[in-house]
């Protein structure tokens, strides 16, 4: 196990080396000058700016340097957790990160968890009641909380909560050390509006994986040595069924952290989709590199995590 976490963790390091360079390249090459837009700012059309003007900016910003210089200073910044100032408000972007990512990482908690609660039980009743009418209702639920797309499910439950209760959560944000009840009434909404899809999808997964364990050896001498079905469902068959059930919960971790942009700016939620969304329009590269490494390091952390809980579901892997 030792082994296996150091081999992981090496590999951990240049991956996120990787993608620290091509999100730093790719966003240099994309046409526009960062100081341009800083000086126009929201104007209309093309305003002319003299080249002292913006050449003053450009050295302001550090655009002006060779690109090795820039990645390197970015880089070491980074270490020390300081992702610099942002390009377009000019204020410290591990400051809009720390409240911002609070923001986006408990909404996509809370999504994981209402699609985990609501799907391992759809998924096992519709597994151990297939082809009966258990089963169908199941399948018309995923299938439909997968056609559906997010910000269409966000749009309906807004359309039906004013049309037909005429309530809507709270609009002015409030954080979750400061009271409690205010934020799940603001996060809840998008939350199930997110974790609809989550939730077919891994409850498809789970009734798949159900009714190929179910079929096994050990499940039928389980049954033979007396064991009551629910034991049998409960160690057994779920247990070894979590399997992929994990790896898609946390590929889906994955997705909705970095996907949260349409559903924060549907439900006014200031997390990171909408910082990203500011960021992009306002051809904020610091502010884009900085969240986009932020995603990525999470998404590996998790990825490390989910291999770890292999072994302990399944004492037949072995960390070689």
């Amino acid at each position: 196990m030792q082994t296996y976490i150091i081999k992981r963790l090496l590999l951990f390091i240049p991956t996120l080396i990787m993608i620290t360079v091509l999100v730093f390249l790719i966003l240099r090459f994309i046409p526009g000058d960062p100081a341009y837009l800083v000086l126009v700012g929201a104007e209309e059309g093309e305003v002319n700016v003299s080249e002292k003007v913006l050449a003053e900016m450009r050295a302001k910003l550090g655009t002006d340097r060779p690109i090795y210089v820039q990645y390197a200073d970015w880089i070491w910044n980074m270490l020390q957790l300081d992702f610099g100032n942002s390009y377009h408000y000019d204020t410290p972007i591990s400051k809009d990160l720390k409240t911002k990512f609070a923001v986006t990482l408990e909404l996509t908690i809370l999504s994981v968890l209402i699609a985990s609660v609501a799907a391992v039980p759809l998924g096992v009743i519709s597994a151990i009641k297939q082809d009966t009418p258990l089963d169908y209702a199941s399948r018309i639920i995923t299938f439909s909380g997968i056609a559906l797309p997010t910000f269409w499910v966000g749009l309906l439950i807004i359309y039906f909560l004013v049309l037909i209760f005429e309530w809507l959560p709270p609009l002015k944000y409030a954080t979750l050390w400061d009271d409690p009840w205010t934020n799940l009434q603001q996060l809840m909404l998008p939350a199930i509006a997110l974790g609809y899809f989550n939730m077919a999808f891994i409850a498809r997964v789970t009734r798949s994986a159900m009714l190929e364990v179910l079929r096994e050896d050990f499940i039928r001498t389980a049954r033979s040595k007396g064991l009551t079905e629910r034991l049998v469902i409960a160690r057994h068959a779920l247990k070894n069924a979590l399997l992929p059930v994990i790896t898609v919960s946390g590929y889906e971790f994955g997705r909705l952290i970095s996907g949260t942009v349409v559903i924060e700016t549907i439900f006014v939620v200031p997390g990171m989709g909408r910082l990203l969304l500011d960021a992009v329009y306002h051809r904020d590269y610091a502010v884009i590199q900085a969240i986009i490494v932020v995603i990525t390091t999470v998404v590996l952390v998790v990825n490390l995590i989910l291999d770890m809980l292999y072994g302990w579901l399944n004492p037949r892997i072995r960390y070689t």
